[in-house]
C-alpha cells in the first residue's frame, strides 16, 4: 500500500506523525512524508519538500487584517480554535498544488494528515481516496479540522470527511468531543542529533529540562531567562536546550546545549520546563516528568489549564517564575504522582503499529 503523510511544514507538525509514519513503512507499506526540508530527521523515511509557498506569519497577518479581534485574543490563548481555523485555512491554500503534484506522481492509496494540514483531505477528495485525520495536538482533530475547512479562506473547497480519525490524547485529558475516534498512544519524537554522555546519565541533583518554541512569534513564552535569574537559589541542575540568551556567564547549575532530541534527555529528568506546546506536554507526560508550563498564544493556554486541572503540572506565567515554584515542582509528590499515573495511561494506548491495520482495512 502507498501511504502519503501530509503535515504543515512546521516541526511540531510534522515530528508527531513520524511513530505512525515509520510503524506503516516497517509492516511494508511504501511510505512518503509531505512536508518541509528538516536535516535533523533521521528516522529512514522519504520526505518531500512541499513548503517552498507557505508562509505562517504572512498567514497571520492577513488573518489578522480580516479578523483583527480574534487575532488579539489569539496572542493571549483566549481564542480557541476559531482564529487558528482562518490562519491555517490561508496558510493551507500554499499547499494544496504542490501537494497535489506529489500525490499525482506517487499515486498513494491513502492520505494521513495532521490536525491543521486539511490540504491533505482537500487532495484525498480530489483523487477520490480515503484519508485519515491524526491528532497532534490536545485540541481534538476533528475540531481543528472543522475549524479549518470552515475558513473563509477555504470556502467552496471539496472536502474528503475522514475515514478515521485517530486521538492521541490519554483517556484522563481526552475531551469528550473526540467521539469515535481511535486512540493511539503518543509516541515522543525530536528528530535525530547526538546527545552529550552527561545528558545520558542520572544527575547527582535533581535536572529540569528548559526548552522553548520552535516558532517565533508574538507572546512565544520563553521560560529560559526567568530560570536562570532565580537558578542559583534552587538546588537542582537546570539543562537550557537551545538557548536564546546569548549570555556567556551562567548561575552554577546552568547548562546549556544545543539542538538535541528531548525525548531522550526526559527519562533522566526530574522536571521539565517549556512553552506548553502540544508535543512536549506529551513528551513530559509520557515519561511521567512534572511539568511546569508556560501559558500563551495559540493552544499554549489550553494545554497549560488541562495538565495543571490534571494536576501533572504547573501553569505559571514567565514572570511569575520564582525559586519556590521551581522547588515546588521537583518536590511536590502529588504533581509526580499525577504524572506517573498520566504515563501509565499512555503506555497503555495501542501503539502505533497496532493502529496500522486500522488503516490497512480502509484500503
Amino acid at each position: 500500500m502507498r501511504i502519503m503523510f501530509a503535515a504543515a511544514p512546521l516541526q511540531g507538525h510534522l515530528l508527531p506523525l513520524i511513530p505512525l509514519a515509520a510503524a506503516c513503512r516497517d509492516a511494508g507499506h511504501d511510505v512518503v512524508l509531505a512536508s518541509g526540508a528538516f536535516s535533523f530527521l533521521d528516522a529512514g523515511l522519504r520526505t518531500v519538500d512541499i513548503g517552498a509557498g507557505f508562509s505562517l506569519p504572512r498567514s497571520a497577518i492577513q488573518a489578522a487584517l480580516r479578523h483583527p479581534g480574534l487575532a488579539r485574543a489569539e496572542t493571549r490563548g483566549r481564542a480557541g480554535h476559531r482564529f487558528v481555523g482562518e490562519l491555517f485555512g490561508r496558510a493551507n491554500r500554499a499547499l494544496i498544488e504542490p501537494l497535489r503534484a506529489l500525490a499525482e506522481r506517487e499515486r498513494p492509496d491513502l492520505i494521513v494528515y495532521e490536525s491543521l494540514t486539511e490540504a491533505g483531505a482537500i487532495v484525498a477528495a480530489r483523487l477520490g481516496i480515503p484519508s485519515v485525520l491524526q491528532e497532534n495536538t490536545l485540541y481534538p482533530a476533528g475540531e481543528l479540522f472543522r475549524a479549518v475547512a470552515g475558513s473563509s479562506a477555504l470556502s467552496g473547497r471539496a472536502f474528503a470527511e475522514p475515514a478515521l480519525t485517530i486521538s492521541v490524547a490519554p483517556p484522563s485529558l481526552r475531551s469528550s468531543s473526540t467521539g469515535r475516534a481511535v486512540p493511539m498512544r503518543p509516541v515522543p519524537y525530536s528528530g535525530g542529533g547526538s546527545v552529550p554522555d552527561w545528558l545520558l546519565t542520572p544527575s547527582s541533583r535533581p535536572r529540569v529540562i528548559v526548552s522553548r518554541s520552535t516558532i517565533k512569534g508574538p507572546n512565544d513564552g520563553d521560560p529560559g531567562p526567568a530560570v536562570i535569574a532565580v537558578a542559583a537559589e534552587v538546588d537542582a541542575e537546570f539543562v537550557l536546550v537551545r538557548p536564546a540568551t546569548s549570555r556567556s556567564a551562567l548561575p552554577s547549575g546552568v547548562r546549556t546545549v544545543g539542538r538535541v532530541p528531548i525525548n531522550r534527555l526526559l527519562p533522566y529528568a526530574s522536571a521539565y520546563v517549556h512553552h506548553s506546546g502540544a508535543g512536549s506536554v506529551l513528551g513530559g507526560l509520557a515519561e511521567g516528568v512534572p511539568q511546569l508550563t508556560v501559558p500563551g498564544a495559540g493552544d499554549r493556554r489550553f494545554n497549560a489549564e488541562l495538565l495543571a486541572r490534571r494536576g501533572a503540572g504547573l501553569m505559571v506565567d514567565t514572570k511569575d517564575i520564582t525559586a519556590a515554584v521551581l522547588t515546588r515542582l521537583i518536590t511536590d509528590a502529588g504533581l509526580r504522582g499525577a504524572a506517573q499515573e498520566v504515563a501509565a495511561e499512555i503506555a497503555a494506548m495501542p501503539s502505533p503499529a497496532a493502529v496500522v491495520p486500522s488503516l490497512e482495512s480502509l484500503v
